[in-house]
């Protein structure tokens, strides 16, 4: 499904702050035997995948998982959001490259760097400045404004209603594999080619079908994008004082 997976893809890249290149894995459970009527019997591939999009753009909340690898290192991302971008918490690792956690809540964006995040973005600094910003900054909370644009290319995942806009019905060739299971529940498998890659999307059956997953495979930097959590409420809570650095 060519317009997820690139919108997924897009997303990813553009919360990275170390500039990656474009992502990509792939996680779809092979399709099971039924004796029950096999689901959306009555609909093609692409009216279950449209269907599957227009009703996450329904959603009030949810979390959203990435996983990918690119040509230089793995990438994993975990973030729960509500629709209007009010509540957010989430964490982002990149391999040897280092980790960050944000939580946002309402305009104010608080951030907590690791160690090898911090060297990573200071590379090229001299040593002495480095160790000092490590010293004083990591695994302590910061706090930035979500106005700030270099804050805002990092809660890209915050902004859920932006990112479920992008995900327009209609571009997609989807084919129907059959039953499967997600999370230990029934969910529906379709595949799309394009070019050398191959698209899995998994939606929850029923009658209103949600979309559980898009991956990648058979490029050269595979992805999994997986969202759960539908219209539960985000809690994020301010970090305690200790644990949080004064940078002004």
């Amino acid at each position: 499904m060519r317009r997820v997976a690139r919108t997924a893809a897009a997303a990813v890249c553009t919360l990275s702050v170390l500039t990656l290149a474009a992502c990509g894995a792939d996680e779809g459970g092979a399709a099971s035997s039924t004796t029950k009527a096999e689901p959306f019997a009555d609909k093609s591939g692409p009216e279950v995948v449209n269907a599957a999009l227009k009703n996450i753009r329904k959603a009030t909340s949810l979390h959203l998982s990435v996983d990918m690898t690119s040509v230089d290192t793995p990438i994993k991302a975990d973030f729960s959001t509500s629709v209007d971008g009010g509540q957010c918490t989430g964490t982002m690792a990149m391999g040897d490259q280092g980790s960050m956690a944000v939580i946002k809540i309402d305009q104010t964006v608080y951030m907590k760097l690791d160690e090898a995040m911090l060297r990573t973005q200071s590379e090229g600094e001299p040593e002495a400045d480095v160790q000092a910003t490590v010293d004083a900054v990591a695994d302590h909370w910061m706090t930035e404004k979500a106005s700030d644009p270099d804050t805002k290319n990092m809660i890209e995942f915050c902004d859920l209603e932006s990112l479920l806009k992008d995900f327009e019905d209609g571009d997609t060739e989807a084919k129907k594999v059959g039953p499967t299971t997600h999370a230990g529940a029934p969910a529906f498998r379709l595949t799309e080619k394009d070019g050398e890659e191959t698209y899995t999307i998994l939606v929850s059956t029923g009658s209103t079908p949600q979309l559980l997953q898009v991956s990648s495979t058979g490029g050269d930097e595979p992805m999994t994008m997986t969202f759960s959590d539908f219209d539960k409420p985000v809690v994020a809570e301010k970090p305690a004082a200790k644990d949080m650095v004064d940078l002004g």
